[in-house]
């Protein structure tokens, strides 16, 4: 039974063993199903995204959680306790406390909105540029509330349009279908994104995840001084947000590669709209391969930006994953030019920020350099981190000196 402010709703108990309770009171929010009690409650007897009150062992609430009985993680917790009920005007709130947070800390509406877990609505993405929010929900749970989540944000932003750019692997996870839809409004011919003074043009229909990632902006901000007068080489450089920036930064040239024809095509068009062209220059290329022919051709480069995508997926791929981030680190020290400086990033949650550290200094020490540390880098504010969901604390990197 649900007890709030204002009415009494009856919602089914979802039962947890004995001590499967300890993660969820120290913050988090995730019940995984080898924790649930099913002889008590089966996890069949749920539909996808129903909602229900999580109890320990001895049938304490916890709170109130959304359940889908077909994913590995069976159930995650929205509301702790019984007071409030999880509606269109819990979400209204959420969505202010986490614009509060946005707005203190960026003058421009151009920022990750709601970060899932972090701003305790897990499940949901939104992204905000401008007038035009995008978003991807990534549970089920979140599906069956979409209606109260576009209402919400109407209600709080009153933006020209919201598109849900629902597509990627944690929907498979979910078993939810893939699709990009425009749920209010009409998006404009032209979407971007503002970062560091530049406009960055979005594809919100076929672009990466909502368009833009924001969270390597603060890294990206933090550049200025190493690539200042350099000569930079940014890998999976998407559509150019490091690249042109160093270039807005004063890099004399910038060879960005990509292997999408498309973001390649992006990297042009950002960097005539932002003035740089003719120090920019884009190329359609496995950055692997690309790495090998610059190194052939005995290219060398005062700053390399190496920013790929998750490598390590799943705990399980962390070996391969491992080797993948020492082979890219190491083909790209062997382009610097002597102490150039290399930053290096990882999305990727179960590749651990020491062991990154460890497979650049592995690469260095093979090409008989040795590796400075001069920062460490992190997601933005506007994905912050929970102390209790280390999965909401997945980026990491470095600026490294490679000296000879």
């Amino acid at each position: 039974m649900q007890e709030t402010d204002e009415k009494t709703i009856e919602l089914p108990a979802l039962a947890l063993k004995k001590g499967e309770d300890a993660r969820l009171r120290t913050g988090h929010l995730w019940v995984f199903s080898n924790e649930v009690d099913t002889r008590k409650t089966p996890l069949t007897a749920f539909e996808p995204g129903q909602h229900a009150v999580v109890v320990d062992h001895a049938d304490k609430p916890i709170g109130i959680a959304y359940v889908n009985p077909n994913a590995l993680i069976a159930a995650r917790l929205v509301v702790r306790g019984l007071k409030h009920a999880v509606d269109r005007s819990l979400i209204v709130h959420r969505l202010k406390v986490a614009l509060g947070l946005r707005e203190s800390v960026y003058p421009r509406p151009y920022y990750r909105l709601v970060y899932g877990e972090s701003d305790g609505l897990p499940g949901l993405v939104l992204d905000r540029y401008g007038d035009v929010v995008v978003g991807q929900i990534g549970t089920a749970g979140m599906e069956a509330l979409k209606d109260d989540i576009a209402a919400a944000v109407e209600k709080v932003l009153k933006p020209l349009a919201l598109v849900w750019k629902n597509a990627g692997s944690v929907r498979q996870l979910e078993s939810l279908p893939e699709y990009v839809e425009t749920a209010f409004g009409a998006l404009p011919e032209r979407v971007v994104a503002e970062e560091g003074g530049l406009e960055f043009v979005i594809d919100v229909e076929r672009g990466q995840k909502t368009g833009w990632f924001y969270d390597q902006r603060a890294n990206r901000d933090s550049m200025a001084p190493y690539v200042a007068d350099g000569r930079v080489l940014d890998v999976f450089a998407y559509a150019g947000a490091w690249g042109v920036r160093a270039a807005s930064f004063g890099a004399r040239e910038v060879i960005c590669v990509d292997a999408s024809k498309s973001a390649v095509e992006a990297i042009r068009a950002n960097a005539a709209t932002n003035r740089v062209a003719e120090r920019v220059t884009a190329f359609e290329e496995d950055a692997f391969d690309a790495l090998k022919r610059l190194r052939h051709e005995k290219e060398r480069f005062d700053a390399v930006i190496v920013d790929p995508p998750a490598f390590v997926k799943r705990k399980k791929d962390f070996a391969e994953g491992k080797l993948a981030y020492r082979r890219i680190n190491e083909a790209a020290m062997q382009l610097l030019g002597r102490d150039g400086i290399l930053i290096t990033c990882s999305c990727s949650y179960h590749m651990p920020r020491d062991a990154l550290l460890e497979v650049v200094n592995a690469g260095a020490r093979h090409l008989d350099r040795n590796v400075q540390v001069l920062s460490r880098l992190q997601q933005a504010p506007d994905h912050p981190v929970n102390p209790a969901i280390p999965e909401t604390d997945y980026l990491k990197g470095y600026v490294c000196r490679v000296l000879l």
